[in-house]
């Protein structure tokens, strides 16, 4: 039965080892009795060691197409990636950890631009804080707002105030814990990465404010960290 062309084995590097490489060598050297073929003699071994060179290089060569140019995996040319797409990012502190650093590579190169709430949370949720809660502001309009208890929930904002109308654009974020980063395996990194690594609001509030509407204002709330502690949200 023919194999399918979407299989993955097609995309895979097929690595050689020194030993694959010892007979196809032998075979570009001279014929004749000064080029002896077989096991036991000097040229067979002294072939055999250059091989084992070769094995090495196409080892590296199977690393760096395999692992090196997958930006989710990449260690060695993390550097490279992060040059090529303006990292690292100013609103994250250093030093980060590798896992960090391809975590944020990987949302530069695949997140897509969005203004709603919904993207906001979701972005902060790549990035290991949960539990973001976004809010805004209207203005009071006679003939469309009501008076009494507007609040969808009794601790969260009215939704229509008496004041300006530019406060229509102006939005709160809610942020109740700082960001998590756990280890993982696959993109962690042994001995270097922590179990658990912690990320600071104001790294998030950072990158909002540089994506957000540029007419909008962001006010943000750590009220509730205060109450929760920096270990909230954590099994």
């Amino acid at each position: 039965m023919a194999r399918q062309i979407n299989e993955p084995w097609r995309d895979r590097y097929i690595r050689r080892s020194g030993e694959d490489y010892v007979t196809p060598f032998l075979g570009l050297l001279p014929q004749g009795i000064a080029w002896p073929r077989g096991t036991y003699t000097v040229l067979y071994r002294v072939v055999r060691g250059l091989a084992k060179i070769w094995g090495y290089v196409d080892g590296r060569a199977g690393d760096l197409l395999e692992r090196e140019s997958d930006p989710r995996k990449t260690i060695e040319m993390l550097d490279w990636w992060e040059r090529a797409w303006g990292l690292p990012d100013p609103c994250f502190a250093s030093p980060q950890t590798v896992a960090q650093r391809q975590r944020i590579l990987v949302m530069w190169m695949t997140w897509l631009g969005g203004q709603s709430r919904h993207y906001f949370i979701d972005l902060a949720a790549w990035l290991g804080f949960t539990g973001i809660e976004i809010e805004e502001f209207s203005p009071f309009m006679a003939g469309i707002s009501r008076v009494g208890d507007t609040r969808p929930e009794p601790d969260k904002l009215f939704r229509w105030y008496i004041g300006p109308a530019e406060q229509r654009f102006v939005w709160t974020i809610s942020v109740g814990q700082i960001g998590l980063q756990w280890f993982r395996a696959a993109s962690g990194q042994a001995g270097v990465n922590h179990h658990l690594e912690f990320m600071i609001p104001q790294e998030i509030i950072c990158l909002i404010e540089r994506w957000k509407p540029a007419h909008t204002v962001i006010v943000p709330d750590f009220t509730e960290m205060a109450t929760g502690g920096p270990m909230q949200g954590t099994p």
